[in-house]
């Protein structure tokens, strides 16, 4: 193993949470598309380790399916009665082979913003320093509320200090303890089982083990850092928006400098996991969920949701809604348009002004341009979908699948009641309610022949203005014309 791969990370994973105030696990709140344990255990997995141990506790069930679904080769750890992150990192290491050696990492899975990097570069100054234990350090302008680290004489860690427990003179300390350390794993395995409860809050703490180290003769060195983000953890709800936005300011920022131009990231939410091609634009009021991908030249928003959608190169999406859908390349979509699931449009087709499309199959060229629904439907090659057309999949009992061939022209204000094929070459007429299929080259009519019934108004509603004004259109058509007959021109 290279020396500087550590043998395992431990993430932290027990908390309550309580300043949350939530039903859900603290851990399991999203920023970025992801959980706040997924980016940790994402950078975890950064690392290479070997091992990656979670220790869990509140709502255990629910943060082990999370586990389980996110990465399987994570070995779940239960904390036990005894309170602290001394007891939680204990637990963590029991969890690991008994036989274990080299550095172990431990991190917290509520530090979204902690970067694989930064571990990578804590384990490899760790090994580079020969000490028993590094811990991640950053200077802080304000560092209220967090444990000081103070050195000794010769730049190393001497011990850390909680805030409450700080002297006036160590208050004034701006260095501050991240809590993420490297621990050369059998000195944290004889530390710990020498770290006790016998303090005011009766808990174990990790903090204890620095000293421990001291005592026993190791070294301490601290891995300062200049991102004091990294450091920061999710407490409150406040908490999460700051980070959320700032995780998003920094993919918007990696974006931009890979080549998209993203006009105003002020209002533009890009997930971790977006993809987005070179020479695209993302207009302002837009937000890129999931899995999404933008291919390159795409023009994407303004006012656009796509969420595990995909979007093909040189395409066009307008004030839409989209997800799990798949739009081609220099395919336009919008304004108001709404995509959901299974929905695919070929390349250069058009879903227009609200248009609401599921399951849909639309091909290259294809276009449904205006006030339509398309469900449950394949259109073919250069199909045209008029105006207000609706494709009634539903019988109230079963979905039905419908298909209009290429080429073919379906007239505005249409229905096709499913399940009807229409071929390819055909023809609908406006306004008609299809029950049976349509052939080549066909034209259907499905409506009612007009029939026009004189005096009805007068009859039907005598005495409203529309009366009155059909009786004085009808005198109009029946007075003798008053216009001055021309004279003769011949003498």
């Amino acid at each position: 193993m290279n020396a500087t791969r550590p043998a395992a990370v431990i993430v932290l994973a027990a908390g309550e949470g309580t300043r949350m105030k939530s039903s859900t696990p603290k851990v399991l709140h999203r920023i970025g598309g992801t959980t706040l344990l997924g980016h940790a255990v994402r950078a975890a997995r950064a690392t290479r380790a070997a091992h990656v141990s979670v220790v869990v506790r509140h709502e255990r069930d629910r943060v082990v399916e999370f586990c389980a679904a996110f990465d399987a080769d994570l070995v779940i750890a239960d904390q036990d009665e005894v309170k602290g992150t001394g007891r939680a990192v204990e637990c963590g290491l029991d969890a690991l082979p008994a036989d274990l050696t080299g550095t172990v990492l431990v991190t917290y899975g509520d530090v979204p913003l902690l970067t694989g990097e930064t571990l990578v570069a804590l384990a490899e100054a760790h090994a580079a320093s020969d000490s028993a234990v590094s811990v991640v350090t950053a200077h802080l302008a304000d560092p209220s509320g967090y444990g000081r680290v103070v050195r000794d004489p010769d730049g190393h860690v001497a011990r850390i200090v909680e805030q409450k427990d700080a002297s006036p003179a160590e208050r004034e300390l701006t260095e501050i303890n991240s809590g993420i350390y490297a621990f050369d794993a059998d000195l944290l395995r004889e530390a710990l089982a020498r770290v006790g409860t016998d303090n005011v809050q009766g808990e174990k703490y990790l903090t204890d083990v620095v000293q421990i180290a001291r005592e026993t003769g190791r070294a301490v060195s601290a891995h300062v850092i200049d991102d004091p983000w990294q450091t920061e953890g999710v407490n409150d709800r406040v908490q999460l928006a700051e980070l959320g936005r700032e995780l998003n300011r920094r993919v918007c920022e990696r974006h931009m400098r890979e080549g998209v131009t993203i006009v105003d990231p002020a209002t533009t939410w890009v997930d971790v996991d977006v993809s987005i091609g070179r020479d695209a634009t993302v207009l302002p009021g837009t937000q890129l969920l999931g899995a999404t991908s933008i291919g390159e030249g795409a023009v994407v928003g303004p006012e656009v949701t796509l969420t595990d959608t995909e979007v093909g190169a040189g395409a066009q999406v307008s004030r839409a809604v989209a997800n799990l859908a798949v739009i081609g390349d220099g395919a336009v979509v919008g304004p108001y348009s709404y995509l959901r699931p299974g929905t695919r449009l070929g390349a250069r087709g058009k879903i227009g002004g609200f248009v609401e499309t599921k399951n849909a199959d639309i091909r290259e060229g294809a276009k449904v341009p205006h006030l339509s629904y398309a469900g449950d439907v394949t259109i073919g090659e250069g199909a045209n979908i008029g105006a207000g057309t609706i494709f009634a999949n539903y019988d109230g009992v079963a979905k039905h699948h419908s298909s209009v061939g290429a080429h073919s022209f379906v007239g505005s204000h249409t229905v096709v009641v499913s399940p009807v094929d229409i071929a390819d070459g055909a023809y609908v007429a406006a306004g008609s309610a299809l029950t049976q299929d349509v052939g080549p080259g066909q034209i259907a009519v499905a409506r009612a022949r007009q029939r026009n019934v004189d005096g009805w108004v007068e009859r039907a509603r005598p005495g409203t203005r529309t009366a009155e004004a059909a009786a004085r259109a009808r005198a109009a058509q029946q007075s003798p014309s008053t216009d001055p007959t021309p004279e003769d021109p011949t003498p």
